[in-house]
Formats: structure tokens, C-alpha cells, sequence
């Protein structure tokens, strides 16, 4: 037997062991989530706990299936002897002492089989490259770091960039493959740098930048998952096809929770599924059209040129263009978002409206001869005359039952709307985009004197189009114009949420006050402590442990929330990205820990960088970071 088929040989036992235990571990995951799914569940709190099991195990077997193929990958033989395997998921012997039989690809302790060389070894003698197919191993190749150590070992095989130009040249499938197995020292640093900052990743078309992103993705999640749990990473493709793709990656790599996702898909209940014409997306994906969104915000917020007339029982009554300009000057200092400073608005034009109707009703012609009347009756009774008027005129009490009175009056709502819209994003830009007088009246308010308009005529008449389905090139257009108008009904959920848990605290206190009231003390030793739930719960516990769970995954509460904040985002095809849609991800993460991986040779214009413009501080949004350069070429 050659010495080549003996090393093999041997490799395959060891393979066999370790698909042996990747198989025990998979038959107890899957019985324990059979388990769990068969489990009754009578309370909340039970049923919380059985989805949360039931969606860790899932994801547990979902690994271990994923690691089936290219389990083990690698073998380090380290100068004091030890000797450690490196693959894609990390197996302990828990049937002995618990060492490790397999290196997780990410661990610290596997980092020298991808940086190790002879000039600076890091205590490895040997690096051993094992290629498998299916569960069977078909080749060693043999890097020997010590010469000096090394007593034994073949040193035939690829070495340095050879095995990394031979992962490249490799003949492509119907989904990419991951470099795990391969990964190198330039493309190691891009994968284990820090999570905080920013990486650039710059290369050409098949130079692997995509595959090193992807397996930063795992890294940042084995590392820092305690960080990152929470919050989670954010994976942006420039096409589904490109997701489809990239989804069987991650899984391969021992991670399934990242969030894939495109710029189409970052809009919670909108989906683009409308295409635009080039030089409309053009036109929609410019900086600029910021600057438009906020000027079709303020548009909207209408003053009448002379006056405008609401009609109440009846009766006419004016809202002249000075009241109006003061209740919008209120509604902008409550709250610079108009959907939240709305209510301070319409507070303001209801109880003008509500102070002419009490002056209309108290409008008596024998006005002075009444109170002549009331202050003679007081006079003979011994009471306040002022107390008697009240009760024949209107004061501040019947004010304010006037107002409430006008606020549910669809006549003052129309003119509530009119004045100051209550707009959802949705309608707001279908709107703009369907009416050349908004759109124009938008340029207008968003054009600076000096620097012309902002939209050309053509231009304009290039976005207008009929209602109806979004495109991928709105999709920054709706983020844009839900953070400059505000969500009321999110600030009114969360005003709700913390009351709520602010009564169960509460609730939670006096119980555990009746528990300590209620203890029997005849058995009480006054020289023994006692030691009491109250010792050992506070009320903020015992309210937490009976709230009410979000049982989703963080994927899907990371879609269903517009203000959703990532702990990482990473962007493949960066160079593609508009102005527009940077600023939505910036939105998305605004510590800008982020990785961009691209090819500014695609543009057309190797002068520019994969940083855009938008990194720059936008308009209160984010803090500068300052980016790391990496060139993979």
C-alpha cells in the first residue's frame, strides 16, 4: 500500500467517526424536536417555551443536515504534538471527556490553518487539506510548516495561492459554493475582522469577494452571537436569483439565521413587483429625491390663501389664513414629524372653531340688561353674581364639550385633512406620483432659490405614472417618507406597551406584598433568616416572567419592522446601489458596522468608491465611521 492510499485510509476512519457522531447527533436533535412538537402546552408561558425549543431545535437540525457534506476539511498537526481537525460545524466527544473531535471552521483554535505559513507557522508542524465526496475521502495534501519538526509527511500538493486559484478555476454549478476549505490569508483577514467599522471587499467577477462576505456572515455569528442575536445580520442581494443562490451558502457554513433580503423587500407589507424604466429608476435613486420626499411632506401641510369656511350645524364659521399658519407653527414645534405633531395641530384649529361657536351662542342682543337681571336676583338671594352669570352664558367647560363635539364632525375632519393629511407612506408617494399638481407643488417647496428647480419638466413627466404596484426604486422612496412623517400608530403601541408594563409591575408588587404580609410566624425562630420570595424575586421579575413573548424569529420581526436595527448589514453588488437605497440601509444600521462588496470597475468609472456619498453624515442620521480598505484581486 502506497503511503499516499495509507494516509487516506486513515483520514477515512476518522471520517467515519465523525459521521458517526454527526448521525447520533441528528437522530437526538430530531427526537427531541419530535418531543417538543408532541409536547401539550396548557399556558402561555408553556406554549412560549415549546415555540421557543421547537425553534431551536429546528435550527439545530437544519445545521447538522447542512453539514453533510465537506464535514471535515482539514487536519492540524501542531509541533507539541496535538492534533486538531477542522470542519464545518464543531463535534465534541461527549461520550468521554469532551474534547473535540472536529474544529468549528470559525473557532479561534482552527484560525492557523488559514494564516499559518513557514515564516511564521504558529506552532503548526504540519497542515494537512482533506477532500472528501459525499462521506468518502478521495485525496490528502500535505503543507509541512516545520521542516525542521517535521520528521514525516508528504509535501506534494498545492500550496499558498495554489489551493485558492484552484477553488476559483473550479468548474461552476447551479449554486455557488462556499471556500471554506480554501479560504486564504487575504480573504481570512477580510472574514475575522472586527465586527465594529466598516470592510470594503473590491474585486472582480470570480475572485471570490462574495463567498468571503458570506463566510464573514457565519463568522460574525459564531463569534459575537451573543451581540448579534438580538439583532441579527442583514444580507443584501441586488436580485432574488442571487439570494436563491446565496441561501444554500450560509447553511453549509453552520448558520441559519441571517436575514436575506433585497432593497425591493426592505419595505414591511410592500413588495416591488412594478418595473420602471431605466432613467426613471435613475431619476427616483437620487440623493436628491430626499429633498423632494421632505418637500412633498411640507406641501401637504396647506394654509387657505384668505380664509377657509367649515360648516357646523348649519352655520358657517371661517378659518382665516393667520390661524391657520399659527396651528401649523405649533404642529412643527410639537413634533417635527408631521404624522405626531398632527394632533397639536388639530387641537388648535378645534378649539378656534369650538371659540366661535360659544361666541356665536353667547351673542345675546339683551346681553346687558340679562346681566342687570342676574346680578339683582343674586343681590336678593346673597349670591356671586359672577357664579349665577355662568349659568346663563357659555364658559370654558361647555368649550370644551364643543370641541370634543367638533372633533368627531366629518365636516372639521375634511378640513383637518385638507389642511394637514394624516398620510401613510403608501399614500402619500402614489399620490405624489400620480399628481402633477403635488409633484410639481413638491419640486417647488424642495427647490432652493439659487439653485433652480430640482426637477426638470421632462423630468417630472417622466415619474408620473398611473397608480398602482411599487418598484424597486420606490422602495427608498416609501422608507424615506415613513421616517419623515413618524408612525403615530407606533408611538401610541409603544405609549400602550410601557403602561401595560408598568400595571403588571405594579400587579406584581402587591402580590409579592401579600406574600410577605401573609406568612405564618409561629414557626419563625427569631434567630434563624428567614429567606422569602421576596428575597429572592423582584417585582420587575415577576412581571417579566408573565409578559406576554414574541414568538417570531428575528428574521421575521427584522421584516415586519420598518425601524428595525441590524447588528451587521452586509451589501453584495454595492456599486450598484442608488443614493436613495444607501440611505435606507444606513436607516437599518445606524452604528455602520458594515461590509460592501463590489466592483467599482462595473461602473464605468474606476474613479469612484464603493463608499457612496451616503455614508457621509446624512441630515441627523448617523455618525461618520471610517472605512477599512480591502482589495481582493
Amino acid at each position: 500500500m502506497s503511503r499516499g492510499t495509507e494516509e487516506i485510509s486513515h483520514e477515512q476512519r476518522y471520517l467515519d467517526l465523525l459521521y458517526a457522531r454527526l448521525d447520533t447527533l441528528r437522530a437526538r436533535a430530531e427526537g427531541q424536536l419530535s418531543g417538543v412538537l408532541r409536547s401539550g402546552a396548557g399556558t402561555q408561558q408553556a406554549r412560549t417555551e415549546r415555540d421557543n425549543l421547537a425553534t431551536a431545535g429546528a435550527g439545530r437540525v437544519a445545521q447538522l443536515d447542512a453539514a453533510e457534506e465537506g464535514l471535515c476539511f482539514g487536519r492540524l498537526d501542531l509541533t507539541g504534538g496535538e492534533r486538531h481537525y477542522v470542519g464545518r460545524i464543531g463535534i465534541l466527544d461527549d461520550d468521554g471527556d469532551f474534547e473535540p473531535l472536529l474544529l468549528d471552521w470559525r473557532a479561534p483554535a482552527a484560525r492557523p490553518f488559514y494564516v499559518a505559513t513557514s515564516a511564521a507557522p504558529q506552532g503548526v508542524r504540519r497542515r494537512r487539506s482533506i477532500r472528501t465526496r459525499f462521506r468518502t475521502v478521495v485525496g490528502v495534501d500535505d503543507d509541512v510548516l516545520d521542516l525542521d519538526a517535521a520528521a514525516e509527511g508528504d509535501t506534494s500538493g498545492l500550496v499558498g495561492e495554489g489551493a485558492l486559484l484552484a477553488a476559483l478555476s473550479a468548474g461552476r454549478t447551479g449554486r455557488m459554493r462556499d471556500v471554506v476549505e480554501t479560504i486564504q490569508a487575504e480573504q481570512d483577514h477580510a472574514i475575522r475582522s472586527e465586527l465594529r467599522g466598516m470592510l470594503v471587499v473590491q474585486g472582480g467577477p470570480g475572485t471570490g469577494k462574495t463567498a468571503v462576505a458570506l463566510h464573514r456572515a457565519a463568522y460574525l455569528l459564531y463569534t459575537y452571537r451573543e451581540r448579534l442575536a438580538k439583532r441579527g445580520v442583514l444580507i443584501v442581494g441586488p436580485n432574488p436569483t442571487f439570494l436563491r443562490y446565496v441561501s444554500h451558502v450560509l447553511p453549509a457554513l453552520g448558520e441559519t439565521s441571517a436575514v436575506l433580503a433585497t432593497v425591493g423587500e426592505m419595505f414591511p407589507g410592500v413588495r416591488a413587483s412594478r418595473a420602471d424604466a431605466p432613467e426613471v429608476a435613475e431619476i427616483k435613486g437620487r440623493a436628491a429625491m430626499a429633498d423632494l420626499v421632505g418637500g412633498a411632506v411640507r406641501a401637504r401641510q396647506r394654509v387657505p390663501e384668505d380664509v377657509l369656511e367649515v360648516v357646523y350645524e348649519g352655520v358657517k364659521y371661517r378659518l382665516d389664513r393667520e390661524t391657520c399658519v399659527a396651528a401649523r407653527e405649533l404642529g412643527r414645534k410639537a413634533n417635527r414629524r408631521p404624522n405626531l405633531g398632527r394632533k397639536a395641530f388639530a387641537e388648535h384649529i378645534i378649539d378656534s372653531l369650538a371659540g366661535q361657536v360659544v361666541d356665536r351662542l353667547n351673542d345675546d342682543p339683551h346681553r346687558q340688561e340679562t346681566l342687570a337681571m342676574v346680578n339683582l336676583i343674586a343681590a336678593e338671594l346673597g349670591e356671586d353674581p359672577s357664579e349665577m352669570a355662568d349659568g346663563v352664558f357659555l364658559g370654558n367647560a361647555d368649550r370644551e364639550q364643543v370641541a370634543a363635539a367638533l372633533t368627531d364632525e366629518p365636516s372639521v375632519q375634511e378640513a383637518l385633512d385638507w389642511l394637514w393629511p394624516q398620510l401613510t407612506p403608501q399614500r402619500m408617494l402614489a399620490e405624489l406620483l400620480a399628481t402633477p399638481e403635488l409633484l410639481r407643488e413638491a419640486v417647488e417647496e424642495a427647490s432652493g432659490e439659487d439653485d433652480g428647480p430640482l426637477l426638470t419638466d421632462a423630468e417630472i413627466d417622466l415619474l408620473l405614472r398611473t397608480p398602482g404596484g411599487w418598484s424597486a426604486a420606490d422602495i427608498p422612496l416609501l422608507d424615506e417618507a415613513a421616517e419623515l412623517l413618524g408612525d403615530s400608530d407606533t408611538a401610541e403601541a409603544a405609549a400602550r406597551a410601557e403602561a401595560e408594563r408598568r400595571a403588571r409591575i405594579a400587579y406584581a408588587q402587591g402580590a409579592l406584598e401579600v406574600a410577605e404580609g401573609s406568612r405564618s410566624i409561629d414557626l419563625e425562630d427569631p434567630r434563624e433568616e428567614i429567606v422569602t420570595a421576596v428575597d429572592l424575586v423582584s417585582a420587575e421579575m415577576l412581571a417579566e416572567r408573565f409578559e406576554e413573548r414574541d414568538e417570531r424569529s428575528v428574521a421575521e420581526r427584522a421584516m415586519a419592522d420598518r425601524t428595525w436595527t441590524f447588528g451587521h448589514v452586509i451589501v453584495d453588488e454595492a456599486q450598484e446601489l442608488s443614493p436613495m437605497a444607501w440611505r435606507l440601509l444606513m436607516r437599518r444600521c445606524p452604528a455602520r458596522s458594515m461590509t460592501l462588496v463590489g466592483d467599482v470597475a462595473q461602473t464605468g468609472d474606476p474613479a469612484l468608491s464603493l463608499v457612496p456619498e451616503a455614508l457621509e453624515p446624512p441630515k441627523g442620521c448617523c455618525p461618520t465611521t471610517a472605512p477599512v480598505g480591502l482589495s481582493l484581486t
